[in-house]
This record gives C-alpha cells, sequence and structure tokens, in this order.
C-alpha cells in the first residue's frame, strides 16, 4: 500500500477529534481525512433506521473518493448501530467505538458507574450486552443527553458555553435512583472527551470519567501494523457533508488537530 494512503475517521460532527487526537499519539505521520456529516447531525435524536441507511451509504461514497487505508468511525451511535453494515459494505479494515463500559466496571470501587451518551446510544442492545457481558456485578445507570453534544460543538466553534448545561447532564445521571452512588462515568459519545474538564467542574463531587479513545487508537495501530507511513506528518482534510458558516467557525479547533482544510463532500 502506498505511504499516502489515509485513515478516514468518521462522525456526526467534530466530536471524533477526540479519537483522532489519541490517534496521532500512535500514528503520528499518518495522513488523516476527517469526515462529519453536518448534514445529518446531530444523530443521537435520529432514529435507527435513518442512521442505518444513511452511514454506510456516506462511508461509500467517502471510501470511493479517498481510498483510505482504514476506517474509523469515531462516533459510538453510528457504531452501535451500522457497524456490521458498514463491514459488510466495504473492503478494508473499519474500527467501531463502543462505549468503554468494560474499563469503568474495571475501574469503579462502588460498583456503580455511568453511561453519558446520546439518546440513540443509551438505548441500544449493545449497551445492554457490554454491561451483561462488562459490568454484571455493577448497577449501570444511563442517560443520554443531546444538548450537551451541541455544548461541545460550541466549545469547539469558540463560542460561550453556560456551565449549568454540562451540570444538567451529570444530574440526569446522579438523580436517578442509586445516582447518588456513581463514582466512574463513560463518556459514550466522542464529543464528550472535549468537554471533559467542564463535566469535572460541574460534578458536585470528584468523578472518574472513562472513554474508548485509546483503546480506538490502539486498535487502528494494530490493524496497520507494518504498513509504510510518510516519514513526516502532514496536514490533514476536513471533508463536511454541509459547509456553511456554522462549520466555518470550526476552522481554528480542527487546525489545532492537524486539519487544514476544510471541503464540502
Amino acid at each position: 500500500m502506498a505511504a499516502d494512503h489515509p485513515v478516514l475517521f468518521f462522525d456526526s460532527g467534530v466530536g471524533g477529534l477526540s479519537v483522532l487526537a489519541a490517534a496521532r499519539l500512535l500514528l503520528p505521520t499518518a495522513p488523516v481525512i476527517y469526515a462529519a456529516d453536518s448534514a445529518g447531525f446531530p444523530y443521537g435524536t435520529r432514529s435507527e433506521a435513518e442512521i442505518a441507511a444513511r452511514v454506510p451509504a456516506l462511508l461509500g461514497r467517502l471510501v470511493e473518493r479517498y481510498h483510505p487505508r482504514l476506517v474509523v468511525i469515531a462516533c459510538n451511535t453510528a457504531s452501535t448501530i451500522a457497524l456490521a453494515a458498514v463491514r459488510a459494505a466495504l473492503d478494508i479494515p473499519i474500527v467501531g467505538t463502543v462505549p468503554a463500559i468494560k474499563p469503568a466496571a474495571l475501574a469503579s470501587v462502588t460498583r456503580t458507574i455511568g453511561v453519558l451518551g446520546t439518546e440513540a446510544t443509551v438505548r441500544q442492545p449493545y449497551v445492554d450486552d457490554l454491561a451483561a457481558r462488562f459490568a454484571a456485578d455493577c448497577t449501570v445507570i444511563r442517560f443520554g443527553s443531546a444538548d450537551l453534544v451541541e455544548a461541545a460543538e460550541a466549545r469547539l466553534r469558540g463560542e460561550s458555553v453556560d456551565p449549568a448545561r454540562f451540570a444538567r447532564a451529570l444530574a440526569g445521571l446522579f438523580d436517578q435512583p442509586g445516582g447518588d452512588r456513581i463514582d466512574t462515568i463513560v463518556l459514550a459519545c466522542t464529543h464528550f472527551p472535549l468537554v471533559e474538564a467542564d463535566l469535572a467542574a460541574a460534578a458536585p463531587r470528584p468523578i472518574s470519567f472513562v472513554d474508548g479513545g485509546a483503546g480506538i487508537a490502539r486498535r487502528a495501530a494494530f490493524l496497520t501494523e507494518g504498513q509504510r507511513w510518510p516519514s513526516a506528518p502532514s496536514d490533514g482534510v476536513a471533508v463536511f457533508t454541509r459547509l456553511d458558516d456554522r462549520e466555518r467557525k470550526l476552522a481554528p479547533a480542527l487546525a489545532s488537530f492537524g486539519l487544514a482544510s476544510l471541503v464540502e463532500l
């Protein structure tokens, strides 16, 4: 494989930047295409049928255009709903993103963990299965917050975000029965690690936050082990399915993640 074949990161918005940051630590010279389905954003309030139809079709177009060596679906909602369909449709390695329930269960002392994601993610049977397999001795409390996704996007656009929005998202977990015992929270949306410091500041007590970024990066590195890479880092490209003023305001933040140009699919 030619050294310039990129790794493609895909999300509904800019949440996947948290995964890209982890991957760059292990694959520092990897060419990168970051694709955001801004025309379909946010996924968390869409139906399973919409996501299951939209994601494979979009990734098919992106793979045809950019010829990546690997696709990372850096979105919990898209992965829990459409990962199997994408793998069936595309003949290249696909790395998905799933809630980090296993490491959270290993870390929890109180045996009560929270799962903070989108509304679509937290209701998925996939999450039931992860909880049954890896946290059977834990109480697992879930909450879906569409507003927290929007807050993370606003933060990356450089806008001021009311701290009360982070407190409300956490209250969705803490105010449920047994929520006072939560000591570890799974950030089950890739947007949420981007505002982890805000969540920690809004928490009423010290809380450990866990996300899957590092594990996804390790998987991407493993699947590309031994392949040729460029000798030096290069600027990446951010691709949007809709590119208007809202997306253009993200340019400074995208540049800080090594994405120097914005284009429309």
